[in-house]
């Protein structure tokens, strides 16, 4: 079973990703080809053992572009935590069945349409008010990094739903990730991301975490190395600070300056029993503590955003703030967080 780390990588491919331009022009569209929705480069997986939870993913290779649908069965409480300049959500349900993940921008929120349908079809076509699905669905933008506007749409989300797993989940340029890409100081420094995921139990209760990283920052280990993004013209990493303080020393930015249309969307699971209150709160802790496996994040050239669900199942102990942080919804945050940096790091592996 997949645990976090609390260590920096010393065994992953370190040579450069870059990744491709695109001229955003005259390219072609979904109804320019014949698409067929494939499962994509499973070369390597996370394990995990979290009853009702599963994960798909369905990808169109002709863009390459993506989905990833992380699924609760019944649903769960929603806190939603929203950051950066740039946000791409459609739903915004505070219960949900599915959380929907998709490239191609806003094009590809059709997707989630995809995840509703097909569990529309599964529950018996049952449209009382109480039957109805709820899939919230986020897009990145991945138009970037390929010539053509090849988007996520109904059937592509169809697609990610039937291919779920409720024990193993793709990490690395697959589904949603396939078209991530991380370190844009510039277009020549940006090297590809992905998906990641991380499980960790402990004490009966469990965090799963799920990130699409596509972010204008660079991804960090825990010892300050720069893993992948802003990569420089001999294949050597830089920290990002490096670049912004040497501007703001000699005031002369550079031509191309770094990219817009980045997004970086995430999805927690667990199943501590949590009041509206902490639901949200553990949202905004967690997505606040990826800054430092992400930098910068949450700028104005992201939509960054965390989805984190609740099955509810297990009573957190009872608490005395005079006694620290014990074991406090605060301590709770701490190791979710790190579930989520050690999600970040797969992702860039």
């Amino acid at each position: 079973m997949n645990e976090t780390h609390f260590a920096p990588q010393h065994h992953w491919d370190a040579s450069p990703r870059h990744t491709d331009r695109s001229s955003f022009e005259s390219l072609a569209v979904n109804a320019d080809a014949s698409l067929t929705p494939v499962p994509g480069d499973h070369g390597r997986v996370v394990e995990f053992d979290f009853p009702r939870v599963s994960v798909g993913v369905a990808e169109y290779a002709e863009g390459p572009t993506g989905v990833t649908v992380v699924e609760v069965e019944g649903g769960a409480r929603t806190a939603i935590d929203e950051r950066g300049g740039a946000i791409g959500i459609t739903g915004r349900y505070p219960f949900n069945h599915a959380i929907t993940i998709a490239g191609g921008s806003v094009h590809g929120l059709a997707a989630a349409s995809g995840v509703t349908d097909a569990l529309l079809e599964e529950r018996g076509r049952r449209t009382g008010f109480g039957d109805l699905s709820l899939v919230t669905g986020a897009c990145i933008y991945d138009f970037a990094v390929r010539d053509n506007a090849i988007t996520p749409d109904n059937a592509l989300g169809r697609a990610a739903h039937e291919r779920r797993d409720a024990r193993l989940a793709p990490v690395g340029r697959v589904g949603a990730g396939v078209g991530g890409s991380c370190g844009k100081m510039s277009p020549r420094s940006t090297e590809w991301a992905g998906q990641g995921v991380a499980f960790r139990e402990f004490g009966g209760f469990k965090v799963f975490a799920l990130t699409v990283v596509n972010a204008v920052g660079a991804v960090i280990d825990r010892d300050g190395t720069v893993l992948r993004g802003n990569v420089q013209p001999d294949g050597t990493r830089r920290h990002p600070v490096i670049d912004g303080t040497g501007l703001f020393e000699d005031q002369q930015a550079s031509a191309d300056g770094p990219q817009t249309g980045n997004t970086t969307i995430s999805v927690v699971v667990t199943n501590a029993k949590l009041s509206d209150t902490d639901l949200r709160q553990l949202a905004t802790q967690i997505h606040s503590s990826m800054h430092r496996g992400i930098q910068p994040f949450h700028t104005q050239l992201d939509g960054d955003t965390l989805f984190l669900l609740t099955t509810d199942e297990v009573d957190l102990p009872v608490y005395n703030p005079r006694d620290g942080l014990g074991q406090s919804i605060a301590s709770f945050g701490a190791i979710a967080s790190e579930v989520m940096w050690d999600a970040i790091i797969e992702g860039v592996r």
